[in-house]
């Protein structure tokens, strides 16, 4: 269904004159709570026909992506990093730069792979990376190693959120994944921002203590 996808990257190995085409996309950019999480992934040409059902993240059911999650990694080819930066991070970087850090650390193990090209989700190069990259926007619903990326990096982050649920009850952490929902806010106003809250996004700074703010 979605062969356009490894297509899109087929043209772009070409273009680029890279053997190693990799995406990297990021999940969580926008929730109150929690890390922001990145995936550099690469497909073997050989593999992308079996990932046909690959699409943006965003675009698929959670069943579907835990599948297409357990089938990106479990081998055959397929290489990727996955990359944090955690809540404090966030507060004291600011969320795109803390982006731009878990997907250098993502990126890690592909810094010395031999023609290798980097496409980033996104109108932004990845500040600091040293491969030779190109910012695609709208890169997941474009390319099949971004939609890859973004799929790993997505449910990477869902089963972490759901860990730390059990870290700190009450929150709801497991289902609205640190988003700010009612059920989120309500749980906020309650309880106090734990230490997994991002103190510089709005909604959690307007709960803190004067003395709480990060400068």
């Amino acid at each position: 269904m979605h062969s356009d996808l490894f297509e899109f990257d087929k043209q772009q190995a070409i273009k680029q004159e890279s053997n190693f085409l990799i995406g990297i996309d990021e999940a969580g950019r926008g929730p109150l709570a929690g890390p922001v999480v990145a995936c550099a992934c690469f497909i073997p040409p050989s593999m992308a026909q079996h990932f046909n059902d690959v699409n943006d993240s965003k675009k698929i059911s959670e069943a579907k992506r835990e599948e297409l999650f357990k089938r990106l990694t479990s081998g055959n080819g397929i290489m990727y990093g996955v990359g944090f930066a955690t809540a404090q991070e966030i507060d004291q970087l600011n969320i795109l730069q803390a982006t731009f850090l878990a997907m250098r650390r993502a990126a890690q193990k592909f810094l010395r792979m031999p023609d290798s090209c980097a496409l980033i989700d996104g109108p932004y190069p990845v500040q600091g990376l040293t491969l030779q990259q190109y910012p695609v926007i709208d890169g997941d619903a474009k390319s099949l190693a971004i939609a890859s990326a973004s799929i790993i990096a997505k449910v990477t982050r869902d089963h972490y959120m759901s860990v730390l649920d059990k870290l700190y009850p009450g929150y709801g952490f497991a289902g609205h994944k640190g988003y700010g929902t009612a059920k989120h806010m309500q749980a906020l106003r309650e309880l106090g921002p734990c230490p997994q809250h991002r103190r510089t996004f709005g909604p959690v700074r307007k709960l803190l203590p004067h003395s709480d703010l990060l400068p």
